[in-house]
């Protein structure tokens, strides 16, 4: 029961955003009683760190996959925004806003285990592009991954980033084409090309 509560918060969690769902909300959806509930979590702090774990969890296993996979460092960038967006449900809520807002020292939490985790996954993806001639030699590959962290962190910030004004999916496009043509060669450029024509 405590894996089913969790999968079914961190859905609502994601669909509807960390502040706006109640324990109530979580049991009324489940058909359970509030009770049933705090008998696995004493409180909902408790049960939106285990769901933003739980989350975290889900996407670093994920990417793991995709880098397995062998594509190439410009595809790559594509299908893990694409499955880092699918796992957000496209962040139409901006749960993760949210949590920075409501539950900071989750959200702090969460953001050292990202950076941990993303940074070396964006110094491999950008090393593997220089070598394969995609990304120029001379970039400074720790400082680049650092940007490309922070903006992604940023892009997370309703205030700047009006989901009114601007789609989830069409930041997170245009994010990865700025990063991408500030570091690409002319062959990295013509594989860029490619994708975005796949994107529009």
């Amino acid at each position: 029961m405590k894996d089913q509560i969790l999968i079914k918060a961190t859905d609502m969690f994601l669909t509807l955003g960390f502040k706006s769902v109640t324990m109530d909300d979580i049991a009324t959806e489940m058909g359970i009683s509030k009770k049933t509930i705090y008998q696995h979590y004493n409180t909902k702090d408790q049960l939106v760190e285990e769901s933003t774990m739980h989350l975290f969890d889900t996407i670093s296993s994920g990417i793991d996959t995709i880098f397995a996979l062998g594509h190439n460092p410009i595809e790559e960038l594509f299908v893990i925004k694409d499955f880092v967006m699918k796992n957000l449900k496209n962040e139409s809520t901006s749960p993760i806003y949210q949590l920075q807002k409501y539950y900071p020292k989750i959200h702090k939490t969460l953001m050292l285990k990202q950076f941990d985790k993303m940074g070396d996954c964006i110094v491999v993806n950008l090393e593997k592009g220089i070598a394969q001639g995609f990304f120029r030699k001379e970039i400074n590959t720790a400082l680049i991954a650092r940007f490309y962290f922070a903006g992604m962190t940023s892009l997370k910030d309703t205030e700047i980033f009006n989901i009114e004004l601007f789609s989830s999916n069409e930041i997170q496009l245009i994010y990865l084409e700025y990063h991408l043509r500030g570091i690409c060669t002319e062959k990295g450029i013509k594989e860029l090309e490619k994708h975005l024509k796949k994107n529009n």
